[in-house]
């Protein structure tokens, strides 16, 4: 399985943050596996950054060729690497509707001579950069409003007037690619009554107006981008962009809006401690702090008494207390995912696959302490047991640092597990003040210093002795420390050397 892109400054890892589970979703949609679909997202991801830097206008002025916002470039990009792979004679990876339509003269419009193009491909690229990533971010990423403006540095409050003026600078953009575009007679003689039709909500569409639209693609595909008030703007850009699979794209990237999983970065530089899509979580207050660890101390001497008091003179060892989902005696497997405390903040990740397993380590040993300057150690959460000495750790780490820059760095976490898991939960505890941003093939919540990744729903089932593993990127600060006090599902691990 291929590794994930690395950013090679802060620029790219901002736009990594942002773009990586749109990609990979797009990529997905135009594979027949989930090995092709990451390689395939992984090249297409370079292949946009090289166009990106490529397209950037010279230091001392020039004019910057016109290009489409982070986000649809990138998309548009993995079309492209999917088109070299059907030339390459790799094509057997992707999609099979999707090698048809590479071989379609719809493809071909999005290559071919530029007043031939969709639509809205143009008039998307005649329009600012920022404005076109507004209305890509609002209406195909479905992301919030305020979200969306946060993240481009506008004003969030001022926003929905903003949108409602881009929304009108793309329709005047796609009205005058219209008229520029090469038609018949026939087209050419509805061009102005469709302009005058799309402008209200309340018009009434001739009739042959409407039979012509039936009949003629191009003059549909206008009537959907001249039309604001239809809410086909989104489906338009979407399938007018990215071509084929735009609309289940689309359909994708809303359900993932919905269920919160609308991945990337909104603040550029603060850190609210809550990915973008999730809902915060209120913070817990230090009274409710000192009651939980009262409640949990008394919990724990409760079950202590009852294993002192037990007539063979053996204690139970398992998950965290009151897990019951697993019973004691079933040997050394990993008991299922299991309540984690401590969370404060809560994030999401983007819709991905598992990520290769890391091969190296900074440190031999979980317990140790971090290196260098570091703040005081922090004691394991309530619910987390002490390890038996005496037995082998049911779970063993490997923490490796992929990249690292001037505040940043991109890590992976890949765990083997001994016993099979329907569900996980790895914690780990920070010794510099490391605060995560984003993570891929998992979800997390930070307390503090305190880390939890939960497993997504596509990989959460760990066969025994099995492996898998989870990125993500964070921000650090004078020092960046290995972690410490590694667990899975409550039970502490080692760390694999």
């Amino acid at each position: 399985m291929p590794d994930l892109p690395t950013p090679q400054d802060v620029t790219e890892a901002a736009l990594f943050s942002e773009s990586w589970d749109a990609v990979l979703s797009y990529a997905d949609l135009c594979t027949s596996g989930s090995a092709a679909g990451r390689q395939l997202a992984t090249e297409a991801f370079s292949r946009g950054v090289r166009e990106a830097r490529a397209d950037e206008p010279p230091a001392r002025g020039g004019r910057r060729t016109p290009r489409l916002p982070g986000v649809p470039l990138l998309l548009t990009a993995v079309r492209t690497t999917a088109e070299a792979w059907e030339a390459e004679g790799t094509g057997h990876r992707l999609d099979p509707d999707l090698r048809l339509w590479l071989h379609s003269g719809q493809a071909a419009r999005y290559t071919g001579p530029p007043l031939q193009r969709p639509l809205a491909l143009r008039a998307l690229k005649d329009m600012h950069e920022a404005d076109a990533a507004l209305l890509w971010l609002v209406e195909v990423e479905a992301l919030p409003l305020p979200d969306a403006a946060r993240r481009l540095g506008l004003d969030p409050p001022a926003a929905s007037v903003e949108l409602t003026e881009v929304r009108g600078l793309f329709r005047d953009r796609c009205r005058r690619n219209h008229l520029d575009t090469p038609m018949d007679a026939e087209c050419r003689s509805y061009a102005r009554l469709l302009d005058a039709v799309t402008r209200s909500s309340g018009a009434e569409t001739p009739e042959d107006l409407s039979r012509h639209l039936a009949t003629c693609v191009e003059c549909a595909e206008a009537a959907a981008c001249l039309r604001l008030h239809g809410g086909e703007t989104a489906a338009a850009l979407a399938s007018g962009v990215i071509g084929w699979g735009g609309l289940a794209y689309l359909e994708r990237r809303r359900r993932a809006a919905e269920a919160g999983l609308s991945g990337g970065r909104t603040d550029a530089g603060a850190d609210r401690g809550v990915a973008v899509g999730a809902e915060a979580r209120p913070r817990i207050g230090r009274a409710g702090i000192l009651a939980a660890a009262v409640i949990v101390s008394g919990l724990a001497l409760t079950v202590s008494l009852m294993q002192l008091g037990d007539s063979d003179g053996r204690t139970t060892a398992g998950g965290d207390v009151g897990d019951s989902r697993r019973a004691a005696d079933q040997g050394p497997a990993v008991p299922s995912l299991g309540p984690v405390t401590g969370d404060a903040t809560v994030g999401a990740s983007p819709t991905a696959r598992p990520s290769r397993s890391a091969d190296a380590t900074k440190s031999p040993d979980s317990d140790a302490e971090p290196q260098g300057k570091s703040t005081s150690p922090v004691a394991d959460p309530p619910g987390v047991p002490e390890p038996d000495k005496a037995a082998p750790a049911p779970c063993r780490v490997r923490y490796h640092v992929d990249s690292e820059w001037s505040n940043g760095f991109q890590a992976t976490v890949t765990v083997t597990t001994a016993g099979a898991l329907d569900g996980w939960s790895v914690g780990w505890t920070f010794g510099n003040g490391q605060r995560i941003t984003q993570m891929w093939d998992g979800t997390f919540a930070q307390g503090g210093s305190r880390v939890t990744a939960r497993a997504a729903a596509y990989n959460k089932e760990v066969a025994a002795n099995g492996t898998f593993a989870f990125g993500f990127l964070s921000s650090w600060h004078d020092n960046n420390a290995v972690p410490s006090r590694f667990t899975v599902n409550g039970l502490r691990c080692s760390t694999a050397g």
